[in-house]
């Protein structure tokens, strides 16, 4: 879908950005917003690129930058902490062979921080897409991983 698809889909107004946003990463195939969107989304919305690109480094959930095909976010938050996404951190680097900010070389996947997602009572918590996995053991990482690298966006059962 164009930016211009997806302005008429939405409706050019301000109000409507931030969906506008997600609709153009969803259709990237990168998982990122281009520059080049951007400057046509400008010109199309009669707003500036600065707005755009403040909007856009405002709110984690969209990029820039390429990302892999399914975004981990792990939560990082005091709560989660606590019950120890460190030692949820440390599985997903080892078994994904990489650090937060980075995808794997086959670009399935991206791992990134989250300050909060909303899901204390299941701490620790990640969320891969938009499925959220909670009260998460090196285990069920393993798991949840080898699930959707084999079968896509796919909750292993009994997880």
């Amino acid at each position: 879908m164009t930016v211009s698809e997806i302005v008429e889909k939405r409706g050019n107004n301000r109000e409507n950005l931030l969906q506008i946003l997600h609709d153009i990463q969803d259709s990237s195939g990168d998982n990122s917003i281009h520059r080049e969107a951007i400057g046509e989304l400008a010109k199309i919305m009669d707003i500036t690129t600065a707005d755009i690109t403040g909007t856009l480094s405002f709110y984690t959930m969209f990029s820039m930058e390429p990302r892999g095909r399914h975004l981990i976010r792990l939560c990082d938050s005091p709560p989660c902490y606590i019950m120890g996404s460190e030692n949820i951190l440390d599985a997903l680097q080892k078994k994904l062979g990489i650090k937060i900010g980075e995808t794997t070389p086959d670009k399935a996947f991206t791992l990134e921080a989250s300050s909060c997602l909303g899901t204390c009572g299941v701490a620790p918590a990640m969320m891969i897409d938009d499925e959220v996995y909670g009260n998460l053991t090196a285990d069920k990482v393993s798991k949840i991983i080898d699930s959707i690298a084999k079968d896509g966006v796919k909750k292993p059962e009994g997880i």
